[in-house]
């Protein structure tokens, strides 16, 4: 009687110049297929319906001994049920080949594959995939592209312009035009339905400011709330950089007294230096810091960034509107501003402390103006000195605005930890 196949026999089982079929004594029907190449792998040999079939199990060594007997004889016992295993096999596979090609084809897999093979290589491109996620995934996410029309795209943009951020909307509109194109490069699409899809609206050059008491009631405002905005909002307004190099900030960019961010961190990928008032260490000091490998000072997971900051701005603004009719026993109506105004009221209060415009541009960061052309090349003084009398007496400025009018306001010296 032949003995049963065992793992030690399978192993020393070497090919021949043809394949060959080794039956396993154990179960009838179960064979061992040896390949020319040495490849091996499990087979089942049954009848059904009156005609022979063949069930590829699966490969050794993946497939055991034990294992190749436990699914011949399920199989078996499928056809003494009256079932075929081997077109169930080849249902369950149709199955998943269908369920991959409607996954891959849906927006919330192709944003993914856009921002791995596109936008990773791009200084943007961090941006353009968080707004892209927020706005179109979000929205889009489970459907087909080929289920995206014209009408949809248009539908998209005016309910996020309807919400108020209507320069949101042309950014979208922007972004997923990109997108779009960048899968009909790929063969995905044949035509981008964001083809001949206006700008929502007209922008306007911005030119909101804060005013005095504005200020007093933002940082007010930032202080009664606490982490994560109060601190954000009051280091934008206080260093006057832009939201995404502050929300990034990392306390390993810090040292002696200065805030020192890399090429790859600023929007122009020019190394630039913040030296830091007293202001704005007093409020880095009292920020409790969520212990995470990248550092960041402004997060909440320890491993991103902060987020979220139209709902973020939409706290501070409300509670500005509480603080302001409270003061003024009725109520006060505040326009509307958001956290570039910040950088923008900064730049004004550097103007009419009188400083001048080359430095309040080295404090920004801002290449145009005296910055640009030939200046920009050959001017290589980096202004330090000067950053750091500016912003100390930006600081001192914004200071003497919470201490004074509004009662029971917190001293500026004395942010709360």
């Amino acid at each position: 009687m032949a003995k049963a196949l065992t793992t030690k026999t399978v192993e020393a089982v070497k090919p021949d110049a043809n394949r060959r079929e080794l039956p396993d004594p154990a179960l009838p029907g179960l064979y061992l297929v040896v390949q020319p190449s040495g490849a091996k792998s499990w087979a089942l040999r049954y009848r059904y319906a009156g005609k022979p079939k063949k069930l590829t199990l699966g490969k050794w060594p993946i497939m055991g001994v034990a294992a190749a007997r436990a699914a011949a004889s399920e199989a078996i016992e499928a056809v003494e049920h009256g079932n075929d295993p081997g077109a169930a096999k080849k249902r369950a596979k149709a199955e998943r080949i269908e369920a991959q090609l409607s996954e891959r084809d849906k927006i919330k897999t192709l944003v993914g594959d856009y921002a791995r093979r596109h936008l990773a290589s791009l200084k943007s491109g961090a941006v353009v995939k968080r707004e892209l996620e927020r706005h179109v995934v979000t929205v889009w996410g489970e459907r087909d592209i080929h289920d995206i029309a014209k009408r949809d795209v248009i539908d998209l943009l005016d309910g996020i312009a309807d919400s108020g951020r209507v320069v949101t909307a042309n950014r979208v509109r922007s972004y997923l035009g990109t997108f779009f194109g960048w899968c009909v490069d790929r063969d995905i699409i044949a035509m981008s339905p964001a083809q001949g899809v206006k700008p929502v609206a007209k922008e306007k050059s911005r030119d909101r400011v804060l005013s005095d008491d504005e200020i007093r009631w933002f940082w007010r405002a930032c202080d009664d709330l606490g982490f994560p905005w109060g601190p954000l909002g009051q280091i934008l307004l206080l260093t006057g950089q832009r939201l995404g190099e502050v929300a990034g900030m990392r306390d390993a960019e810090i040292s002696g007294g200065v805030w020192n961010m890399a090429p790859e961190r600023t929007k122009n990928g020019r190394a630039h230096s913040v030296p830091l008032s007293e202001a704005v260490s007093a409020v880095l000091a009292g920020v409790e810091r969520v212990e995470g490998v990248p550092g960041y000072v402004f997060t909440t997971t320890g491993e991103t960034p902060l987020g979220g900051f139209h709902k973020g701005r939409n706290h501070i603004a409300e509670r500005m509107v509480e603080i302001a009719t409270k003061e003024a026993g009725e109520p006060v109506e505040i326009p509307h501003w958001t956290f570039h105004d910040l950088r923008r009221t900064a730049a004004t209060g550097m103007a009419r402390l009188g400083i001048p415009v080359r430095v309040t541009e080295a404090v920004l960061n801002h290449v145009s103006g005296t910055a640009a052309g030939i200046v920009s090349v050959y001017q290589r003084h980096d202004y330090a000195d000067e950053k750091r009398a500016a912003l100390d007496a930006w600081a001192r400025f914004v200071g003497d605005l919470v201490d004074g009018p509004a009662e029971n306001v917190v001293r500026i010296s004395e942010v709360r930890a």
